[in-house]
């Protein structure tokens, strides 16, 4: 039987970057494409419960679905695949994101959340993005997720583990082997690193003199060290981060249990 390939995003159905993707995939087993209808970027692991959800078939196994990345992981495994396919996917694989998702990002990234989705449902999951802001190629993002996604479904992952990766934008040299057809590394396994925030509000007036709000503001720095996913991204390397779902502080056990509350 072949393998099953189910493809998310938070950019829409219609992005350049979940289609260069899919594509990509095809090599390896039947691919489905179960994504928001619209752009949900920064929508977190966030579920819609206060409304239904309506999905529209665009195509050949591509389904659009009104909601955010996780809705379409849950939707996809749990309703529109579930009647149609013998299994659930054998791995997830969500993007190629429109920018980068690198250090905290992960918190707010809809491309993350859908494979965290994957991940809580026990399905191997991986989350792709390109570290660009504008002149997006996919080819060589897509290319290597096909190569990532290949190892995972042979090998798996460690358990309640997603791979948050970033690759660069059109790196220099960037080629897979070397001209006598030896293998090149080009990346590294890497930890979050930390953003340094700047003017992250813009504050303007609209023509009626009401004030207004813009999240965003100045490129923001970065912090970390050695062998986060900025450094690798800053040296040209793609990064692959594996992120693990249980967010407990175990280091900080001993001094929250010598708390007197």
């Amino acid at each position: 039987m072949n393998k099953i390939i189910l493809v998310s995003n938070d950019d829409g159905v219609h992005s350049e970057g979940i289609l260069s993707l899919a594509k990509a995939l095809k090599k390896l087993g039947d691919v489905f494409v179960v994504a928001p209808d619209r752009e949900r970027s920064a929508a977190s692991h966030s579920l819609t419960l206060h409304r239904p959800l309506r999905v529209t078939k665009i195509s050949h196994n591509i389904y659009a679905v009104d909601g955010t990345p996780t809705d379409c992981i849950n939707l996809a495994v749990n309703g529109i695949l579930g009647g149609i396919l013998p299994k659930r996917p054998d791995i997830v694989v969500s993007g190629i994101n429109k920018g980068g998702n690198l250090g905290d990002d992960v918190t707010y990234s809809g491309t993350v959340s859908a494979a965290m989705e994957g991940t809580l449902m026990g399905i191997p999951s991986i989350a792709m993005s390109l570290v660009s802001r504008d002149d997006f190629d996919f080819k060589q993002a897509a290319r290597f997720a096909a190569r990532l996604a290949r190892y995972v479904l042979k090998n798996g992952l460690p358990k309640d583990t997603l791979l948050n990766v970033n690759v660069p934008a059109c790196p220099e040299g960037f080629k897979f082997r070397n001209a006598k057809g030896k293998e090149i590394k080009i990346y590294k396994i890497t930890k979050l690193g930390k953003r340094i925030y700047g003017d992250a509000i813009v504050e303007k007036i609209d023509p009626r003199g009401k004030k207004y709000y813009w999240i965003g503001g100045d490129n923001m720095k970065w912090t970390g060290g050695k062998d986060t996913d900025f450094e690798a991204i800053a040296n040209g390397h793609i990064s692959i981060t594996p992120i693990h779902l249980d967010l407990t502080n175990y280091a900080a056990f001993k001094e929250i249990h010598e708390w007197k509350i």
